[in-house]
C-alpha cells in the first residue's frame, strides 16, 4: 500500500516549496501566507522562524517536478 500523496498546489506554492531547496540567507519568502499553507499540508516546517521542508516536501517537489514540465512546455 503506499501512502503517496499527489498535492494540487499553486503555482505560488510551487514556487516557494522550489525556493525551499536553498536556505534563504534572511530565512524569509516574500508571501507568508504561502507558506502557512505549505506548512498546514505538512510539505514545510518553522525551524526557529526560518521555513524549511519536510520529507513530504522534498518528495512532492520531486513527484511534481514532471508535471511541472508538463505545465511549462
Amino acid at each position: 500500500m503506499s501512502n503517496d500523496f499527489d498535492f494540487d498546489l499553486s503555482t505560488d506554492q510551487w514556487e516557494a516549496l522550489k525556493a525551499l531547496r536553498n536556505p534563504m540567507p534572511n530565512g524569509r519568502l516574500a508571501k507568508a501566507y504561502v507558506v502557512k499553507s505549505l506548512v498546514e499540508l505538512g510539505l514545510v516546517f518553522i525551524d526557529d522562524g526560518v521555513p524549511a521542508m519536510t520529507p513530504a516536501g522534498r518528495k512532492a517537489l520531486v513527484r511534481g517536478s514532471c508535471r511541472l514540465l508538463d505545465l511549462a512546455a
